[in-house]
């Protein structure tokens, strides 16, 4: 029966483009649904991601405000008089203080500004400057929501007039502070950044050495 091979042939020829047909038609299928898996994947990854972020933001948010109302340390005891200062200087431009008494310097320290302390001298509320010109301590928080608080007299009769007449509320409450309270432990690390709404800041360490040498009434000059 010679015909018997072409048939089978033909049969196998025909089974082998079926088969080849099936893949073409479930190749795209296929993709299709491994695309949708990795997009789901990838949305359920993003989602997972997006909740963890959220709740770091409300924990860290949580301790912030808690910590910020517990003073976690008794402020020092002021120093002998000899060596407290009778003028600080603050340099903006180099993000330095400097501890002043008889004209020489009694201590040195790296600071961090208002967001915008390189803005020029604040004008009004929220617009995150520090201020510049000639201002006195005028009185100290030894409970405030930093570690340890000296307040600047800004603003000054000059500051109101300035601010009413632009039709702006001056703002205040602007201190030389150390960290928020339960963070102390970045210590030198907050120098990387400006973070303050206009304050001055430094480690806690320092602020206590600020404390114990500078004395309510100090003037304190602020420099670009």
């Amino acid at each position: 029966m010679p015909p018997a091979l072409p048939i089978r042939q033909l049969l196998l020829k025909l089974c082998s483009d079926f088969t080849d047909h099936v893949r073409l038609v479930k190749a795209p299928i296929i993709c299709e649904k491994r695309a949708d898996t990795d997009l789901f994947k990838a949305s359920t990854m993003f989602k997972k991601t997006l909740f963890a972020v959220v709740l770091i933001a409300i924990a860290l948010f949580g301790y912030t405000k808690v910590m910020a109302r517990i003073s976690l340390a008794e402020p020092p005891l002021a120093a002998p008089s000899e060596q407290q200062a009778d003028a600080i200087r603050v340099e903006k431009a180099n993000r330095q203080m400097t501890l002043l008494r008889d004209g020489r310097t009694i201590g040195t320290y790296r600071i961090s500004l208002g967001s915008n302390g390189d803005g020029g001298h604040k004008q009004r509320e929220g617009d995150e400057k520090t201020p510049e010109g000639h201002y006195v301590i005028d009185w100290r928080n030894p409970r405030s929501m930093a570690h340890l608080s000296l307040h600047i007299s800004y603003p000054n009769e000059n500051d109101k007039q300035a601010a009413a007449a632009a039709g702006h509320a001056p703002g205040g409450n602007i201190m030389i502070h150390g960290l928020p309270n339960g963070w102390g432990w970045l210590k030198s690390a907050h120098r990387l950044w400006d973070w303050t709404d206009g304050c001055i800041a430094v480690t806690d360490a320092e602020m206590r050495d600020i404390w114990a040498r500078v004395p309510t009434g100090t003037p304190i000059e602020i420099l670009p």
